[in-house]
């Protein structure tokens, strides 16, 4: 499904990096978790974190959205500071958690137009519809209470707030956990559609079959440094099997 209504991200041009951390140590409190954490992300490239738990997977996202403040190195979200500046950086991210909320007594449309305006970006009736219908939530649901949507259902409405706001990176947090392998497919098409606007992604996650459907490169993270990177190539993209065995061997070592 083409995205005719949507112009590109206002920064696809930029000369940095969407997400760039370089050498980052970090924590809470006295425990070290990150311990020089190199990581890229470029516009329009879909990164796929794996690791196991505890392995510094969602301590990474919290550095680019400036909740955890690296004692060494440099993190940067298309060139701003999330920590110097973290209102700078976080109009250049989106930020998906595994369950999202919204507000239950609202509909979709009303939703979006709701964080539009929080985030200083109103925008009409008709953009925010267009908006839902790119996501892929079918102009039925527009109007309904998000109180009885499904995680799937949800996520397109998150996805919708990120195309509105045109932003020029996307943060996922185990986005396809509890969804079928349908709904899986679907997610997965909407980042392509991401990917083809120049929308850089980063995803943690544990699903290995989603994260070969759809990623560029695929990192793996453990101790809090990124030990392995593999980048999709050829027609079968990934060999799975032998991602599973280096993923499987990793998650024993823990």
């Amino acid at each position: 499904m083409p995205l005719p209504h949507l112009p590109p991200p206002r920064t696809a041009a930029s000369p940095h990096p969407a997400l760039e951390a370089s050498g980052v140590v970090a924590g809470y409190g006295g425990h070290t978790i990150l311990h020089g954490l190199d990581l890229t992300v470029k516009a329009g490239e879909i990164c796929a974190l794996l690791g196991a738990n505890g392995a510094g997977k969602t301590t990474t996202l919290s550095l680019f959205l400036g909740f955890v403040q690296p004692r060494s190195g440099r993190v940067r979200v298309n060139g701003a500071d999330p920590v110097a500046d973290p209102t700078a950086a976080r109009r250049q991210l989106a930020y998906i958690p595994e369950n999202v909320a919204l507000y239950e007594h609202l509909s979709a449309r009303e939703n979006v137009a709701y964080l539009l305006h929080l985030a200083g970006q109103p925008a009409g009736a008709s953009a925010i519809d267009a908006a839902l219908a790119s996501a892929g939530l079918d102009a039925a649901a527009h109007r309904r209470r998000v109180s009885g949507f499904s995680k799937g259902m949800r996520q397109k409405v998150s996805i919708a707030l990120a195309l509105a706001r045109k932003v020029p990176a996307l943060l996922l947090d185990e986005p396809t956990s509890c969804l079928d392998p349908q709904a899986t497919a679907e997610f997965n098409r909407l980042l392509g559609l991401l990917r083809a606007q120049g929308v850089a992604i980063l995803m943690v996650t544990h699903d290995l079959l989603s994260a070969a459907d759809v990623a560029d490169r695929i990192g793996f993270i453990d101790g809090g440094r990124l030990i392995e990177e593999v980048a999709a190539s050829g027609a079968e993209r990934f060999d799975v099997r032998a991602l599973h065995r280096r993923y499987a061997g990793q998650e024993a070592v823990q």
